[in-house]
Parts: C-alpha cells; sequence; structure tokens
C-alpha cells in the first residue's frame, strides 16, 4: 500500500470531512487537531480557541486513483481561504484555512497551488491559508468522526455541512466515488 496523507484545516471539519469522504482514491478519512501547542487536546479546549489547533482532516489517499491538485482543487473550492480565522458563523483560530504536511514536496505544491490562484485572481480577497509543516496531529474524539453521516438532519448538518457537500457532488462528479 503507497498510500500518502495530507492534512487539511478548511473550518469545522464535520464539513471538510463529508466532502471528502465522498472523493474517489481517498481512503479513509479522520478528523483531528492539529499544529498546536497542547497534547491530546479535547474538543472544548479546542473550541476555546487558546490551544492553537486548528480542526482539521487527515486524509489518507491512493496517488494511483487521485492527486494531491485534485484534493487541493477541492479544498479551495468547498472552503472560504480568504478569511482569516473563520469559516461562516464560525470563528477563531481554530477555524483557520490550512495545509499541513510531513512532506516538503506536498507544500512546495501547495504554495505553487495557492500563487497560481493568486494569479489568476480566482478570489476577491487575498487567500490566507497557511502552508506548515505538520508539527503535530491529535484524532478527534470517536462522536466527531462521520459526524454529517451519522447526524445529517441535525441543524448545523442540515443548514452549513449539507450544502458543502451538494455543491461538491455538483462541481466535482467526475471526483465521487463510483
Amino acid at each position: 500500500m503507497n498510500d500518502k496523507t495530507i492534512t487539511l484545516g478548511g473550518g469545522c471539519f464535520w464539513c471538510t470531512e463529508a466532502v471528502y469522504v465522498r472523493m474517489k482514491g481517498i481512503t479513509d478519512v479522520e478528523s483531528g487537531y492539529a499544529n498546536g501547542h497542547i497534547e491530546r487536546p479535547s474538543y472544548e479546549q479546542v473550541c476555546t480557541g487558546e490551544t492553537g489547533h486548528a480542526e482539521v482532516v487527515r486524509l489518507r489517499y491512493d496517488p494511483t486513483q487521485t492527486s494531491l491538485a485534485e484534493i487541493l482543487e477541492v479544498f479551495f473550492a468547498v472552503h472560504d481561504p480568504t478569511t482569516l480565522n473563520r469559516q461562516g458563523n464560525d470563528t477563531g483560530p481554530q477555524y483557520r484555512s490550512g495545509i499541513y504536511s510531513e512532506d516538503p514536496a506536498d507544500l512546495e505544491l501547495a504554495r505553487a497551488y495557492i500563487a497560481q490562484l493568486t494569479s489568476q485572481r480566482v478570489f476577491g480577497s487575498p487567500i490566507v491559508t497557511e502552508v506548515e509543516p505538520l508539527r503535530c496531529y491529535y484524532p478527534a474524539e470517536a462522536y466527531h468522526q462521520d459526524y454529517f453521516e451519522q447526524h445529517p438532519n441535525q441543524g448545523y448538518c442540515a443548514f452549513v455541512v449539507g450544502p458543502k457537500v451538494a455543491k461538491f457532488e455538483k462541481t466535482f462528479a467526475r471526483l465521487l466515488h463510483p
């Protein structure tokens, strides 16, 4: 198995996870916390915004089925990379836009992708997505895993996550699991 991993922060991990579980070539999606300054933070601690962690999804993918470029294309389409520490009504540093990897080549590809989006003026404001080495990662509590799949009618899921999933499915039909 030659799967690769990339860790992405695109606001609430429920939204990001719900998109990537539908994408071909993604072999595992796990919600968690990355790049903070305390060990094994709880959701409640991360929600204070004081731990330095971002809510993230750690993706494992098969590079023979999908590419990091496709993963990044989806990432920049399903969240707003121009709002610092905010996604919609979710505010705080835990909701920052970020790309984290242990592979320097992945970080360079991400920086180049952002430079391309910037030169093409894809967004009306500057991209504030941080691109950093993955310093630490901790899985989120079990009840956060597959949250949208288990609670599609819960308020946040119905009104925030659901529309993101629908946008992904419409925009990226070519990348859906068969």
